[in-house]
């Protein structure tokens, strides 16, 4: 599977984006799909991240705000991001592993197979 990532640009603060992950070589329904962030100089963050069957899950610092869904026709899953904060900034990657329940999800990026090449978000104050 390969992940594209796009979306990402300027926003003002307390504005909304939307960034996007398109997966393409194969169908994406059987896939959980992630969207982690990183700053220069700072680890990589989980952000949220969506089951094939549609559970979802957020890290505290983007719950409320955020909202991850999937398009399973369109190999595509989506990242609205509203109430943007300055420390939202960094680039986004999204990420996909193959699950047999549709159910399961992950945090943590080591279970996670596929990467995109990240888009980046800036927010200005």
């Amino acid at each position: 599977v390969q992940l594209q990532a796009s979306g990402g640009g300027l926003v003002q603060a307390g504005g909304p984006l939307r960034v996007a992950c398109t997966a393409s070589g194969r169908a994406f329904t059987n896939y959980a799909v992630a969207w982690f962030r990183q700053d220069p100089g700072k680890e990589r963050e989980f952000v949220a991240t969506i089951s094939s069957g549609g559970t979802t899950y957020y890290a505290e610092s983007v719950l409320g705000r955020f909202t991850i869904t999937r398009n399973n026709a369109r190999n595509t899953a989506f990242l609205q991001m509203n109430s943007l904060k300055p420390e939202d900034a960094a680039v986004y990657y999204c990420a996909s592993v193959r699950t047999t329940d549709s159910g399961t999800y992950y945090s943590d990026d080591s279970r996670y197979d596929f990467w995109g090449q990240g888009t980046l978000v800036t927010v200005s104050s």
